[in-house]
């Protein structure tokens, strides 16, 4: 009988692993997925310019966790997109509807993104 991976020791080894695993799924999604590639080059600006422009820590952390929350909804898009195209690589209506919400978390997750920045943002302008 083998041990789940739950009841496993994490040590340095399973945990530089876990690191290794991370940043070739990092990687993948960069090289395949052109909205991640996006979605990157626009966290590239904004993460910067929320430190900046955010009033003490609170606001800081609100206007930087939106973008990185975004890349992370983006991974599981993509991983959801992936699993649906080896699995049935032919339309399926149910293979549609999967990808399509997770698109749909994508787009929630943007105006989520877009409403914090503006309503922190925009009444410094007025």
């Amino acid at each position: 009988m083998t041990a789940m991976a739950s009841n496993v020791r994490r040590g340095p080894r399973q945990i530089y692993a876990a690191f290794q695993w991370s940043m070739k799924g990092l990687k993948a999604c960069y090289q395949f997925e052109a909205s991640f590639r996006a979605e990157v080059s626009l966290a590239i600006v904004v993460v910067p310019l929320g430190l900046w422009l955010g009033q003490g820590a609170i606001e800081k952390i609100i206007l930087i966790t939106f973008p990185v929350l975004t890349l992370a909804t983006e991974l599981l898009n993509s991983a959801i997109e992936a699993v649906v195209d080896k699995v049935s690589p032919e339309f399926h209506e149910l293979a549609g509807r999967a990808k399509d919400m997770g698109s749909a978390s994508v787009f929630l997750m943007m105006m989520m993104f877009l409403l914090t920045w503006g309503l922190i943002l925009i009444p410094r302008l007025f």
